[in-house]
This record gives structure tokens, C-alpha cells and sequence, in this order.
């Protein structure tokens, strides 16, 4: 062989920075992403796989006081008893370690970062699967309706966006029923059997705009002063109300502080999505949401929250388990080897156990300070429930309030569900990119397209809005955009160009 074709091998010796993560912080991170549905199974296998740990069952104390109560007259049974029991939990838990001596669990599932838990979340159905759709065709069945207007009431759900509004034009359902369902009808019968609809529950579904959800609500309301002034509000002032410029709707109504604020608190009460209610829309798979916060808006704009711990035990130690440790450990020297064997499982067990409680705590205190930032981020939002309300925020920003690493708060974020006021929506449902004008004000990307979809709504049909237009009416409502701006955003929406609106 010759030299240059000879393979020599080395061994050098360096230094390297790197990152390695303990199985404690593996078990941590997989346990924070889990919602609460997820976390009581991943809870209730980690009590089967290991019997050193256990739940505090509220029947235990109960127990303990019936027998106690059995020996109270007898001293010396009720001590004979008691060290009986004890004697026999010990060499229960002995033999359990010994029995458990080469079983394959090294290191119990717990920490491996990979699990199945993560792999099915996906698949998880919470709760029974009850479509938007089911929903109101259960009002449809309580109506006297003939078969034609039957036809048309099920496509004008089937067209409802997941707020419960509709945003098509009549004249576009009309032609959607002739072509796809062969069904002639006129715009005045299919707004007839809107009305129907715009009378089911909850109060505002059906409705055209924004605009017409909130006055919707408002006729439900008994007859009084504040209702005439709320109905005059949204009528005559809905572009201030919008842009919050209470000082001049008070101003042309006349009104006094407290008469301003009381008006404006019943405003505030008023749900710009109603059907986030209900969930989402036909033709999507419904799944009822186990939220894992319930936010709580007083009306004095206090905010608080609480987790939902749903059916997660608490969790302890097997104290039969601590217990042998210590008698063991005081005999240690005079242990044969398999009983040294059963301890060592036994610590191992202890050791898990107490781990698996520790993540559980460091998992409630994460998800507590991070919706806790988000609400203090978001607080506009979470008082009127307006989506305009919501401000630019992206991970970097909860995780620098909440003192957490970014990941942590991307953990957080996923798969978790925050029940308000509003509705329930998913906590990345609070997260959005900002837009910063040459001026250097930052807008929420989400206010813009909202914005930008409202002109699409009300805009001429017979002579749709170019980009440049829009972008023109949007500089007017206070967001100074590019065109390309407005033609990603529109894209983005699923708006097709002025030519095909049409």
C-alpha cells in the first residue's frame, strides 16, 4: 500500500462550548407544552409506570379518621394496629421493588422529549364533536319554514365566517344557489331567510357587517334610554365608536361623565364575534376546546385570571415508599444483596416521582406568568374584545414581561386555549407581526387587514376598489401603507383584485 492512500488515524483533545439539557429540564419543556386534557393522561400513565408516585386522594383522611375511630378504646389494639399497617405498607412497597428489579423502564418515559404524547396531540379530540353547522340547523328544526327557504337558510350558514358574520354579497349567494344547487331565488327572498337567521341565538349571527351585528344586539335589549342611545351611537357615530373617540360622541350626545361612562360600559358589552360562541363553521371539524385559562373581565376593567386544572390530582410521594427508604438506609450494613438492589429501585422511583412533581409546579408557575404578560400586553383587547384592539406582539415581546426564554413562551403558545369575555381562542390567536409607518408608528398587520377587509365589504360592487384606492381609504382610517403592502395583505385575506370582484 502506499503512502498516499494510507489512512492514519488521531486523537485530539479540544475544548468546546455547548449546550446539554438534564432529563429534569427534558420532562419540564414536554410537560409545559401539553394542555390540560394531555397533562391528567400524561399524569395517570406516570402514576401506573411508577408506584411511588400517587394522587391525595380526599377519601384518605376519612379513612384514617373511620379506623382510628374503630380503636378509640382500645390504646394498645390501635397502636398494634397502626404498626401492623405500617409494617406491612413497607415490606408491600419491598416486595414491589423487588418484583420491579430488571423490568425495563431505565429512566421511565418521562424524559424523553420525543414521546407519543407530543406525536398524537394532533389527533386529540376534546370533548363531543359538535359542528357550528349542528348547532344552528338545531334552531332551523324549530322553525316553520317551507322547503325552499329550508335550502336557502342551510347555505346561508354554510357561508357564515368563523365570527359568525356573512361577508358575501346577496346578489353572489343568489348565484351560487342557481349554479351549484339549482335554486332560484331572488335577493329579497334570500334576505327574508337572513332575518330568520339573524333572529337565532346567540344575538348578532347573520349579520352583513360589524356594524349590523352590534345593532342586532342592541334591538334584543329592553326598551330604555341607554338602548336608544346605543342604537344612535352605532348609527350615527359608528366611525368614532370605532376609533374609540369617545370625548366626541359625549360632546354631540350631550352627556354628562357619568351618563359618558355608562353608555360606554354597556357598549363594551357588546360582542363583535358571535360566533365565537359557537366555534367554527361547517365543512371543519369541530373540536369543543377544554381552554386552559379562563380569563375573568369585571366591569370595572379589573382583569383576572385562573388555569384550569380541569382533573389534575395532586400529587405526592408514596409515603410507604419513604418510609422503607429510611428503614433500609438506617440498616444498610447488615442488608443482603438483594435487598441493597431493592432499595436502589426504590430511591429510583422516589427520585422520579419527586421530579415529576417538581415539573408539574414549574409548569403551572410558567403558564401563569406568561398569560399573565400577555393579558398586561393585550389588556385593550381583553376589555372590549375588539380584534382592532390587539397590538403588535410577537414571542420576543411576552417572553422579555415574563422573565422566560423565548422557546419556553413558544411552548406556551401551542396547543393552549384561553377562554374569555369574547369567546375562546387559541393563545397564538394574541400574537401578530407590527407594521411600522415612515413616521415610526407601529401597527398591528392584523388592525390593517381587518381594516382592509371592511372597505372590501362595503365597497361598490359594480366598481371594486384597486390597490390604490384601498390604499388611499386606509391612509384616511389612520394606517399609511404601501400599495404592494396592501396587495400582500389582500392576498393573504383571499381577496382576488378589483377586476374579478366584480
Amino acid at each position: 500500500m502506499s503512502i498516499k492512500n494510507a489512512q492514519i488515524q488521531e486523537q485530539l483533545q479540544q475544548q468546546k462550548l455547548g449546550q446539554t439539557f438534564s432529563q429534569q429540564q427534558l420532562l419540564q419543556s414536554s410537560l409545559i407544552e401539553l394542555p390540560v386534557t394531555q397533562l391528567v393522561d400524561r399524569i395517570n400513565t406516570e402514576m401506573n409506570d411508577n408506584p411511588a408516585l400517587e394522587s391525595e386522594s380526599p377519601y384518605d383522611d376519612d379513612t384514617i379518621a373511620t379506623e382510628e375511630n374503630d380503636f378509640d378504646n382500645d390504646a394498645e389494639g390501635t397502636e398494634d394496629f397502626e404498626t401492623v399497617n405500617e409494617r406491612e405498607e413497607r415490606q408491600s412497597a419491598l416486595d414491589e421493588a423487588l418484583s420491579g428489579i430488571g423490568r425495563d423502564d431505565e429512566d421511565l418515559p418521562v424524559y424523553q422529549s420525543g414521546s407519543s404524547y407530543s406525536e398524537e396531540r394532533e389527533e386529540m379530540v376534546y370533548g363531543e364533536t359538535v359542528s357550528f353547522y349542528d348547532q344552528l340547523k338545531e334552531q332551523v328544526g324549530e322553525m316553520d319554514l317551507t322547503p325552499k327557504e329550508r335550502d336557502i337558510m342551510e347555505y346561508l350558514i354554510g357561508s357564515l365566517d368563523d365570527d359568525g358574520l356573512l361577508r358575501k354579497d346577496l346578489s353572489i349567494v343568489s348565484d351560487e344557489l342557481a349554479i351549484y344547487h339549482n335554486i332560484d331565488a331572488t335577493e329579497q327572498e334570500i334576505e327574508h331567510v337572513l332575518l330568520m337567521l339573524q333572529a337565532f341565538d346567540p344575538a348578532g349571527i347573520g349579520a352583513r357587517s360589524l356594524q349590523e351585528c352590534l345593532l342586532l344586539q342592541i334591538e334584543r335589549r329592553d326598551p330604555s334610554r341607554v338602548r336608544d342611545l346605543m342604537e344612535r351611537v352605532v348609527n350615527d357615530y359608528f366611525e368614532a365608536f370605532t376609533r374609540k373617540h369617545w370625548d366626541k360622541i359625549q360632546d354631540d350626545l350631550k352627556l354628562s361623565d357619568m351618563q359618558a361612562e355608562a353608555l360606554f360600559h354597556e357598549l363594551r358589552k357588546l360582542n363583535p364575534r358571535p360566533g365565537a360562541s359557537l366555534g367554527e363553521t361547517v365543512g371543519r371539524s369541530m373540536q369543543q376546546i377544554t381552554p386552559d385559562f379562563i380569563v375573568d373581565t369585571q366591569d370595572d376593567g379589573t382583569i383576572t385570571f385562573t388555569l384550569n386544572n380541569g382533573e389534575v390530582p395532586e400529587l405526592r410521594v408514596s409515603q410507604s415508599f419513604v418510609d422503607s427508604m429510611k428503614e433500609y438506609q438506617q440498616n444498610k450494613d447488615h442488608l443482603s444483596k438483594q435487598t441493597k438492589e431493592a432499595l436502589l429501585y426504590i430511591k429510583k422511583k422516589v427520585d422520579a416521582a419527586q421530579g415529576f412533581i417538581e415539573a408539574v409546579k414549574v409548569r403551572r408557575h410558567t403558564l401563569t406568568v406568561t398569560m399573565r404578560a400577555i393579558i398586561q400586553l393585550q389588556r385593550q383587547f381583553f376589555l372590549d374584545g375588539d380584534e382592532a384592539s390587539l397590538r403588535p406582539m410577537i414571542l420576543k415581546d411576552v417572553a422579555e414581561k415574563a422573565g422566560l426564554d423565548i422557546s419556553t413562551i413558544s411552548r406556551v403558545s401551542n396547543s393552549k386555549y384561553a377562554q374569555t369575555r369574547w369567546g375562546t381562542f387559541p393563545l397564538r390567536h394574541f400574537f401578530s407581526d407590527g407594521y411600522v409607518t415612515e413616521s415610526g408608528e407601529e401597527l398591528s398587520t392584523r388592525q390593517i387587514k381587518a381594516a382592509l377587509r371592511d372597505l372590501v365589504d362595503a365597497e361598490d360592487k359594480r366598481k371594486p376598489l384597486s390597490d390604490d384606492q384601498l390604499k388611499d381609504q386606509l391612509a384616511t382610517k389612520g394606517f399609511p401603507i404601501a400599495r404592494r403592502t396592501v396587495a400582500k395583505y389582500r392576498e393573504q385575506l383571499g381577496i382576488p383584485i378589483a377586476r374579478l370582484r366584480k
